[in-house]
């Protein structure tokens, strides 16, 4: 059976991320299949954890995925694994509000039965680690905490202390003191950190995080202290279409990246056949399409070569006014518009497809949970089918009449907004959707695509 843990962090800044990379390295490199997830709606860490395992990393949400969803998600990909490692979101437990724990890798762990592995920032602190750990273990009596990391540790005297000062705080045994280092430091930007195929010498960094891992951690000390994770004996059953499948066009490069690997897996259960393509060097789409999905990403990082390929956004266009069926998110959204105008006033020419244009702004201009009710008939089903998903993005729609919008969004204060763009078989706006939220919805898009 393997082993498994959560890895959550005190707060989001806390070094999680890196050490969740170091550890999935570490342990794969000793020629252990490591299997990793990662909590919340987050599109980047899992790209890095793939790298960094050599195995796909999968989002898990208790807020965006009903529960059996959830755990057959996990049990499918967990099954063969000697460890698991999910890494956490933001602080343990911080969720869709103040006061629930949904969305919280707290509520994950404890929905899952894993232990944490708890994070703690010790950067100018000594003994009040004690007492933030104390607390940690204390503020949920249902979470079994196996044990705390101790991150940017500056000197054999500072560790001297940290050690001292958690004999005040037994509920939660010491693991691993991991030094500072400002050379480990991971590059980031709008959005977060900087994408697994944005970076060029990752496997160099992902390799100097296991070396730092290893020399602040007994890792089979570690997995020895870990209990086998129970899971259940009979695999979950999976259907297979029993109809023609449908080809589905799937951007994806460094300027589309954004998309949940589950909701490929239930298109796929529905009957699609996922064909990726790349809008930066594909000058047409692949051939028999029956729909397109254009997720999010950076597409105004990679403006200019986006407008370059000319007739990749002359197809495009053209293939949103064929009738098939077109699903844009966010970045996938923003290219469909007419321009982008970038954070340098310079604009591009996007597809044309959608009225408008995509205005980068320094500052966020939205993120959060939200609840989404399509406003009109559609290839996800009839007007007022609910899924649930998040927004994240740093642009604006402008220079178009707000008609024909795709969404009803309500984010978690209870305040609903309308978003992007819905007409005939297209639908495009910032809301990105997971369709375990209703998977009936999946369906329904590969049944429009097969023109049913």
């Amino acid at each position: 059976m393997p082993k498994a843990f959560v890895l959550a962090g005190t707060h989001s800044g806390c070094g999680k991320t890196s050490v969740a990379l170091g550890l999935l390295r570490a342990l794969s490199r000793r020629g252990l299949r490591v299997q990793p997830f990662k909590a919340g709606p987050d599109f980047i860490d899992p790209g890095l954890h793939t790298v960094a395992a050599g195995q796909t990393s999968h989002n898990l949400d208790t807020w965006m995925q009903p529960e059996p969803a959830l755990r057959a998600l996990f049990s499918r990909h967990a099954r063969e694994a000697d460890v698991v490692i999910v890494e956490g979101v933001m602080g343990l437990f911080d969720g869709r509000s103040g006061v629930d724990e949904a969305g919280s890798t707290a509520h994950l762990a404890k929905l899952l039965g894993l232990p944490v592995l708890l994070v703690v920032d010790t950067a100018s602190q000594a003994r009040s680690v004690a007492a933030l750990v104390q607390g940690f273990a204390r503020f949920d009596p249902a979470l079994p905490l196996a044990g705390v990391l101790l991150n940017r540790v500056g000197s054999p005297r500072h560790e001297g202390l940290l050690r001292e000062a958690l004999t005040l705080a037994p509920e939660a045994p010491l693991m691993g003191c991991l030094g500072r280092s400002a050379d480990l430091a991971l590059p980031s930007r709008h959005l977060g950190l900087v994408t697994a195929a944005d970076s060029p010498d990752l496997v160099s960094t992902l390799n100097a995080l296991a070396d730092w891992v290893e020399q602040g951690i007994d890792l089979s000390a570690l997995l020895a202290a870990l209990p086998d994770l129970s899971l259940p004996t009979t695999p979950e059953a999976i259907s297979t279409p029993t109809r023609p499948s449908v080809r589905i066009g799937l951007a994806r490069d460094r300027a589309f990246c954004f998309v949940y690997q589950e909701n490929l897996r239930l298109l796929e259960q529905a009957g699609a056949h996922i064909v990726p393509f790349s809008p930066l060097s594909d000058t047409e789409l692949p051939q028999d399409l029956h729909g397109l999905l254009l997720p999010g990403g950076y597409p105004e990082l990679a403006a200019s070569e986006l407008s370059a390929n000319t007739s990749l956004r002359a197809a495009i266009r053209a293939f949103c006014a064929s009738g098939k069926p077109v699903w844009a998110e966010c970045g996938g959204y923003m290219y469909l518009l007419d321009e982008l105008l970038d954070v340098e006033g310079k604009t591009w020419p996007m597809c044309g497809a959608i009225s408008g244009r995509a205005v980068m702004t320094p500052r966020r201009t939205a993120l959060g949970y939200r609840e989404a009710r399509t406003l009109a008939d559609g290839p996800f089903g009839p007007a007022g089918t609910l899924l649930r998903g998040h927004e994240f993005h740093y642009s604006r729609r402008e220079g178009a009449e707000a008609a024909h919008p795709a969404w009803q969004l309500t984010a978690s204060d209870g305040v609903s907004a309308c978003d992007g763009w819905a007409r005939g078989t297209v639908v495009g706006g910032y809301f990105h959707a997971h369709l375990a939220s209703n998977s009936e919805a999946a369906r329904r898009f590969v049944e429009a695509c097969r023109g049913e």
